[in-house]
């Protein structure tokens, strides 16, 4: 069975997204600009992580009145572990966002609404991703061992860079080019991307930040929609376990804010998820992984690294510790 999303399937589930996105967009408009509490982002977190299991329990269910319970458990298994993937790589988007948005003094209460343009750009750009990496898949076979070589590499250049510093983005050619072709002016106007002052359109400092997490988002999806295809070549399934792992990023970043000293480990373990999956891609025609153990591992080394960045906390530069331990 190539995909078990029919043209139906892929309206209502967009359809389903939208009205998701729109609700997301409405209470946003309604709060107003406002810092976003933990309990709030917690609260925001359970409400997408449950969207995602209601959804897979109706998937399973659909599946098992058409094809049968053995195909329908293989189905739902992929399409947790692929979730779990994604989310798990979105967590180094979300560092990557964290650095972005000190960088640009971005404040607080603004943060959330370039966030959710973030989400909507990365859907778009994941969608089209999806759809291009099917194709290639049903044509040519060989472009899985590229995946596979490329995840490997991705993996091993993040575990090689996960203890080093981050690179300033004041260096980065984008910002350079930006800041001599777009007319910006360098403060804050609430949470607008332009102003007009004296009859000229100018960007502000928000506008940049926004492209930044475009970018990101497109930088990152080149890495997870490979790992996802290494779990299923399912394209419904890469495409809503996808979706939904994107769905929860805002809430997420707004969860990890002001925490990710006390997960730096994550890093390494991100690394080692690339790094297995990469392998499990390239051993495709040897031997199978099967998607429990796939499932398995994946979560096996996100609690390792949760649990090394609790027992070992970051050292503060003073040579205390940042984490439980600093108290």
């Amino acid at each position: 069975m190539a995909s078990t999303g029919s043209p139906l399937l892929y309206v209502v589930f967009s359809i389903l997204v939208l009205v998701l996105l729109a609700v997301d967009f409405v209470v946003l408009r309604a709060k107003g600009s406002h810092r976003v509490p933990m309990r709030e982002a917690a609260l925001w977190s359970l409400v997408w992580v449950s969207a995602a299991a209601a959804f897979c329990a109706w998937f399973w269910w659909h599946l098992t009145g058409l094809h049968g319970r053995e195909v329908a458990d293989e189905k739902a298994l992929e399409f947790v572990t692929g979730y779990l993937i994604e989310k798990s790589l979105a967590v180094d988007n979300v560092f990557v966002w964290l650095s972005l948005f000190a960088y640009f003094a971005v404040p607080i209460e603004l943060q959330k609404r370039v966030l959710l343009y973030g989400v909507l750009g990365a859907i778009v750009m994941r969608g089209v991703l999806i759809f291009l990496g099917a194709i290639l898949l049903a044509k040519f076979h060989w472009v899985l061992y590229l995946f596979g070589a490329f995840l490997v590499l991705s993996g091993a250049k993040l575990l090689w860079m996960a203890g080093k510093e981050e690179q300033s983005i004041e260096s980065n050619p984008m910002l350079r080019w930006l800041q001599g072709h777009i007319r910006m002016v360098h403060e804050y106007h609430g949470e607008r991307f332009f102003i007009v002052q004296r009859g000229v359109r100018y960007a502000t400092p928000l506008f940049v930040v926004l492209l930044f997490v475009e970018l990101t988002d497109l930088i990152f999806a080149v890495d997870s929609i490979p790992a996802i295809f290494a779990v299923t070549s399912d394209p419904f399934i890469v495409f809503t376990s996808n979706i939904f792992a994107i769905l929860g990023l805002r809430a997420m970043y707004f969860m990890l804010q002001g925490l990710a000293d006390k997960f730096h480990y994550l890093k390494y373990g991100l690394a080692f998820i690339l790094l297995f999956i990469g392998g499990k891609m390239l051993l495709l025609d040897v031997y199978k992984i099967p998607i429990g153990i796939a499932l398995g591992v994946v979560a096996v080394i996100l609690v390792l690294a949760v649990a090394a960045s609790w027992i070992w906390p970051k050292k503060k530069p003073g040579g205390s510790a940042t984490g439980h331990g600093s108290e």
